[in-house]
């Protein structure tokens, strides 16, 4: 068992840091004031093809899988972009795998290269205000008529739904009570967001500004019958597809937001002298960040073993789980040391901790708690009753 990258896994390691160090932290410092888009830093990582890393060749990807899309992301986040960085081009990376999987060809060719060559900008209409982590319990309705289907209702948490001109929706096509489960009769869109009759409103947060998150409204919005991926009805089970890998790169880049606020902190120690001495000479703060380095390359193992699994094409899905879950507490558990490490000077925004330590709140919540992942792995793994 090797648990090295390859060559050309090291090399993506390094190309894709390489374009990060072009944006550095006082890039994102400006974004997180400001607010904008960072539309440099997704450019440029579309001009490097990296946006298609784990599309199909023929649709201009470079037909890789999703532990090279996790190395990328993880790059990324660890570079001191964090949260910012890595969720401004996310959704690219693993959002159209339904489309890959259960699109035709003709969607395939229409949808999947405007994608990868960074000129259609996505979000991902999922979360309801009133169904939550709940999928199957979402309400917004798409009726057919004629050859489009009239889309009404609503959907919270979209994040780019600012500067999108895209979304996947899943949607409910036939009511609840008229399904046998409580997973039918939802299907899954790839469409234009027609701003015509959709508003976009954005929820103000507590970090990751630059990458908006909204509530969007649905008014009479068209669909054609050409947008619908796959068959009627069954949009849930494609959209399962997405969501191991998603985990996995949510995993890949809490590690690194972790590993970042690791680095800082230990520079500040060697740095930092007080009574004479530098304090990362103290074991007092050698231990909590040596205990972080454990914690956080413990997690990193199961991230990467989920994301060769998923490619192997086995179950991965504990292990995806258990990895989102790991990563999370492990660098929330980082940056509170980093925080306390630099003490006063870590509440201070030059020095960036304060940014990382807002931003791993993400992945602590979404996209599943750490409540909904251990009943998972409960249910699933250790074959406990099922507590919801």
């Amino acid at each position: 068992m090797d648990f090295n990258f390859t060559e050309e896994q090291l090399s993506i390691q390094r190309e894709v840091t390489k374009i990060c160090e072009g944006f550095d932290a006082d890039y994102w410092f400006d974004r997180d004031h400001s607010g904008e888009f960072p539309f440099e830093f997704s450019k440029a990582m579309a001009a490097g093809g990296w946006l298609g890393i784990a599309m199909p060749e023929e649709y201009g990807g470079s037909g890789l899988g999703i532990t090279e899309a996790a190395i990328m992301m993880q790059a990324i986040a660890e570079s001191g972009a964090a949260f910012s960085g890595a969720s401004s081009i996310h959704l690219n990376i693993f959002g159209l795998t339904p489309v890959v999987k259960h699109g035709t060809a003709e969607q395939k060719e229409r949808m999947l290269p405007p994608l990868i060559k960074g000129e259609d900008i996505a979000c991902f209409g999922v979360t309801e205000p009133d169904a939550g982590l709940n999928t199957a319990a979402i309400s917004t309705r798409a009726v057919l008529k004629g050859d489009q289907y009239i889309v009404n209702g609503g959907k919270v948490w979209t994040s780019t739904a600012q500067v999108a001109n895209k979304i996947l929706l899943i949607l409910r096509t036939t009511p609840a009570e008229q399904c046998e489960k409580s997973i039918d009769g939802l299907s899954l869109f790839y469409t234009d967001l027609n701003r015509k009759y959709v508003e976009v409103r954005e929820i103000e947060k507590m970090g990751r500004k630059c990458v908006d998150s909204n509530q969007v409204f649905f008014d009479n919005m068209p669909i054609p019958v050409e947008d619908r991926i796959g068959e009627e009805g069954k949009g849930f089970r494609y959209l399962l597809d997405g969501l191991n890998p998603e985990r996995v790169l949510i995993a890949a880049e809490s590690v690194g937001v972790g590993r970042a606020a690791l680095a800082v902190a230990t520079e500040y120690a060697k740095e930092r002298v007080v009574f004479g001495r530098p304090i990362g000479q103290n074991q007092g703060i050698q231990h909590p960040l040596a205990e972080s380095w454990c914690e956080l390359e413990a997690a990193n193992l199961m991230a990467f073993k989920a994301g060769s699994m998923y490619d192997r094409g086995e179950n991965s899905g504990p292990y995806a789980n258990g990895a989102k879950y790991l990563s999370a507490e492990a660098a929330f558990t980082a940056c509170t040391r980093a925080m306390n490490t630099l003490g006063g000077y870590g509440y201070a925004k030059e020095y960036h901790v304060e940014r990382y330590m807002r931003e791993i709140m993400i992945p602590k919540i979404a996209p599943i708690s750490p409540q909904l992942v251990l009943s998972f792995i409960a249910e699933r793994v250790l074959g406990l009753p099922k507590s919801y």
